[in-house]
C-alpha cells in the first residue's frame, strides 16, 4: 500500500482542502499512518518534531467522520496544554467541515458546556477538563468513535497520569486509540500495550537540516548581545528560548525599549495576551517571539527560520525540542545557543552527546563571524 499516494485514500473533499493549503505529497509519517487508521487499528505511532504527526491523524479520522451521520462526539483529541489543543483544534477546522470544540482549563466551563449543545464530531482538551465535563454529563462518550492522544510522553507524566486514566475509563468498548510522540519512554509504551507500533526511521533533521552555533556572552551580557543578533541577522522568524517566565519578560520589555518588535509567550501569562503572541507570530506581523518552554513542544509555527536558546536545560530533550522548531517541513535553520562559561562546556558535552557539529561564532564590526576570521 505504501506505493499508493495515501491521501488517495481520502475523500474527494479533504484532498481539495489539502490541495487549497498547497499540501499534495504526504509526509513519510503520514504515508505510513494513514491507511492504517482508516483501516480502524489501535497505533502508537513515535516521528520526529515537525514531520507532519497532526494531520498523520487528523485527515484519516476526519475522513470517516464524514462518512458517519450520527450525531455526537466521534473523536476525541487529548493534549497537554492549550496551545497545542488550540493548534490541533485549528488543523482540523482547516481539512474539514465537521464542527470542533476546543475543551480546555483555561475557559470558563460555562461558554465550554454551550460549545457541546451544538453537536461537534470533534472534541479537543487536556485531560483535566475533559474528564470534568464528562463526570458532569456534558461530554457524552456514548458515540465515541476514537480517541487519539498527543504528546503522550507528557500526558502520562505523574502529574497528569491519572486524570487520563480515568478519563479512559469512560470509553465506550471498540474506540479506537491513536497515541503519537516525538519521544516514547517505558511508561508510554506501557499504556498502550495493546496498540500496534510503529517507529519512524530518524530524519535526522538535528544534524543534517540545522545548523548550530555557540556564542559566548556573560549572564549579564545576554540581553545585549541578542539586540546584536538581531541586527546582524537576515531572518524570516526567529524564536527566543528561556527556561523562566520572570526572563521572559524581562527579555521583552529590553528588546521593546530599544524599539525592537516582540511577543511574549510563558505558561502564566494572561490567556488573551497568550493568544496575541501565537497570532502575531504565526501571521508574520511580528518576527520575534521570546518563550518559556510552552513553545518548544508541540506547537507547529511555519517559517522559523532562527532559534535562539538563552539557557540550557540539564535535560538533553528541552535543546531537542527546542532546537527542532526550526528545520522542520523539508528547511533549513540555525540554532544558536548565547552562553556564558558554564553552559559552552555543557553545550560541548551536548554536541559530542547528540553526534551534531557546533560552530563557534561571535559579533564582529555588526557581523557574525567565525572566531578566526577575525585578525589580531
Amino acid at each position: 500500500m505504501d506505493t499508493q499516494n495515501a491521501f488517495s485514500l481520502l475523500s474527494t473533499e479533504i484532498r481539495a482542502k489539502l490541495e487549497a493549503l498547497s499540501i499534495v505529497q504526504p509526509t513519510p509519517v503520514q504515508q505510513k499512518t494513514i491507511p492504517l487508521i482508516i483501516d480502524g487499528k489501535n497505533l502508537l505511532f513515535q516521528s520526529e518534531t515537525g514531520t507532519g504527526k497532526t494531520f498523520a491523524y487528523l485527515l484519516p479520522l476526519a475522513d470517516n467522520i464524514e462518512k458517519d451521520e450520527k450525531s455526537g462526539v466521534k473523536v476525541l483529541i487529548v493534549a497537554p496544554t492549550l496551545e497545542l489543543s488550540s493548534q490541533i483544534r485549528d488543523a482540523a477546522l482547516s481539512i474539514s467541515s465537521a464542527k470542533c470544540a476546543l475543551l480546555t482549563g483555561s475557559a470558563p466551563i460555562r461558554r465550554q458546556t454551550e460549545l457541546l449543545k451544538g453537536d461537534p464530531a470533534i472534541a479537543v482538551g487536556n485531560p483535566a477538563r475533559l474528564l470534568e465535563l464528562v463526570r458532569l454529563k456534558k461530554l457524552k462518550l456514548s458515540g465515541l468513535r476514537a480517541a487519539v492522544f498527543d504528546e503522550v510522553d507528557r500526558l502520562v507524566k505523574k502529574e497528569i497520569k491519572d486524570d487520563l486514566a480515568s478519563l479512559v475509563s469512560f470509553f465506550p468498548k471498540n474506540v479506537q486509540i491513536v497515541g503519537c510522540s516525538a519521544t516514547v519512554t517505558k511508561a508510554v509504551k506501557t499504556f498502550f500495550a495493546e496498540c500496534e507500533s510503529l517507529s519512524m526511521p530518524e530524519e535526522d533533521v538535528l544534524r543534517k537540516r540545522i545548523s548550530h552555533w555557540a556564542i559566548y556572552a556573560e549572564s549579564r551580557d545576554k540581553i545585549d548581545t541578542l539586540k546584536k543578533l538581531f541586527a546582524a541577522l537576515d531572518m524570516q522568524k526567529a524564536l527566543v528560548f528561556t527556561s523562566r517566565g520572570d526572563q521572559v519578560e524581562n527579555i521583552t520589555a529590553k528588546l521593546k525599549y530599544k524599539n525592537i518588535d516582540c511577543e511574549a509567550l510563558y505558561a502564566k501569562q494572561d490567556k488573551q495576551k497568550r493568544k496575541r503572541a501565537i497570532d502575531r507570530f504565526k501571521s508574520g506581523s511580528c518576527r520575534i517571539l521570546i518563550t518559556s518552554d510552552v513553545a518548544s513542544r508541540g506547537l507547529d509555527f511555519q517559517g522559523v527560520s532562527h532559534v535562539i536558546q538563552m539557557d540550557l536545560n540539564d535535560d538533553d530533550d528541552f535543546f531537542i525540542h527546542r532546537a527542532g522548531r526550526t528545520g522542520r517541513a523539508g528547511k533549513t535553520g540555525i540554532n544558536i545557543v548565547v552562553g556564558d562559561e558554564y553552559e559552552m562546556r555543557h553545550y560541548s558535552a551536548l554536541e559530542k552527546r547528540l553526534k551534531i557539529i557546533v560552530y563557534p561564532k561571535m559579533l564582529y564590526r555588526g557581523e557574525i563571524v567565525a572566531p578566526d576570521a577575525v585578525s589580531e
